[in-house]
């Protein structure tokens, strides 16, 4: 037990983590427990677009963990090609010392659905990527494409990095391909 509180005190941490997505109607940066907890509940309100169905218990496992290595290997912005270099090495580095806090049977478990995750092959993991894919999509449309401005975001980038939706769900990617549409034409980010 006490391994596994040491383990729930580390990640207490990632509160501190900021990512550059805004928190909706605030000028505040969303910090990757927000984030996470954000995805959480989309994987209950936006079960039923997925066209394979999922154990949803396993995808709420993945988005809840997936963004603890941040603790030690920061966020990296999606767009930033320099940091995503050696962002794979960085986050594996991190995962091996966070998720070997707890318990070897649980450390075990917890790395390979992040691992999962990571590798998105499959329907679970698919679901949980594309979530963790769409939701910065929202908070920038509903913040007037806030971060995509200060950073210079072009359509085409997001809508390569959100392709995953185009597997999982035709309802989730039409819908984001329109709000992408959408923000080239209010100017919110670049064609």
């Amino acid at each position: 037990m006490h391994q596994q509180l040491e383990f729930i005190m580390e990640a207490d941490k990632l509160k501190d983590i900021l990512r550059r997505s805004q928190v909706t109607g605030s000028k505040r940066r969303e910090n990757s427990a927000e984030h996470s907890w954000h995805l959480g509940l989309m994987v209950f309100i936006l079960q039923e677009y997925v066209k394979t169905p999922v154990d949803l218990n396993k995808v709420l496992s993945m988005v809840i963990f997936h963004d603890l290595v941040e603790i030690d290997a920061g966020d990296t912005f999606a767009y930033d090609d320099i940091g995503n270099q050696d962002k794979a090495a960085r986050e594996e580095a991190a995962a091996d010392r966070i998720f070997h806090l707890l318990p070897e049977q649980q450390a075990m478990h917890y790395k390979a659905l992040w691992e999962e995750f990571e590798t998105g092959e499959t329907a679970e993991a698919k679901f949980a990527l594309a979530l963790d894919r769409l939701q910065p999509v929202l908070l920038n449309y509903y913040n007037e494409g806030r971060s995509w401005k200060v950073h210079q975001v072009r359509n085409d980038q997001v809508v390569e990095r959100i392709r995953v939706l185009e597997q999982i769900s035709e309802e989730l990617w039409s819908y984001a391909v329109h709000l992408l549409e959408d923000a080239v034409h209010k100017g919110y980010l670049l064609p």
